[in-house]
């Protein structure tokens, strides 16, 4: 049962890191920075994953944009998304990765907690990130938040929700048919 295990985790790292290559460069335009679906893909992860291989899957994502393919937001790619403005956003996703992860396992999947986790995490994400852009762009907090924060916030918890609907019904679904083994 171990052996199968393991591969129901590589398998499933490497199909959230694809879903995360193929959703996370299409985007929403709301202004200078678009929406993106990668945090949907990541809450998902998190559900189907853990802490540890949502945060695998999220860093496979990662490095494959960094060495240059389309991946970020608007088919972006390479190393200077990455050191741009935004890009304390996209490492800040690890730290949401793990966050949200750590929550709905100490949790057993509790839905609210989990929620809750979730919308920590992405505040954990959207403060690491709003540093990166004030250090980047040399501009004022206030600025920053109202281009990089709260635009995104009704979005991010749409999406949160929507992971939460799908990320349950498939994990229990797993459960029951033994793909996905539940540590008490």
């Amino acid at each position: 049962m171990k052996n199968r295990s393991s591969i129901y985790q590589l398998t499933t790292c490497a199909l959230m890191a694809a879903l995360m290559c193929v959703l996370g460069p299409m985007s929403i335009p709301i202004g200078p920075i678009p929406v993106s679906f990668t945090n949907l893909v990541i809450y998902l992860a998190v559900y189907l994953l853990g802490m540890k291989g949502a945060a695998i899957s999220y860093l496979i994502y990662l490095i494959l944009g960094a060495v240059g393919l389309p991946v970020f937001s608007g088919y972006a790619g390479g190393l200077a998304k990455l050191a741009g403005p935004t890009g304390g956003y996209l490492i800040g996703f690890i730290l949401m990765a793990l966050i949200c992860g750590f929550v709905m396992e100490k949790s057993h999947a509790n839905a609210v907690i989990t929620i809750i986790g979730m919308i920590a995490a992405t505040f954990v994400a959207y403060f690491f990130g709003t540093v990166w852009f004030v250090l980047q762009m040399q501009c004022d907090v206030w600025y920053a938040l109202t281009v990089c924060v709260f635009p995104f916030v009704p979005f991010d918890i749409i999406k949160i929700i929507i992971a939460t609907a799908l990320g349950k019904l498939i994990r229990n679904a797993l459960i029951k048919s033994n793909l996905l083994t539940v540590q008490k």
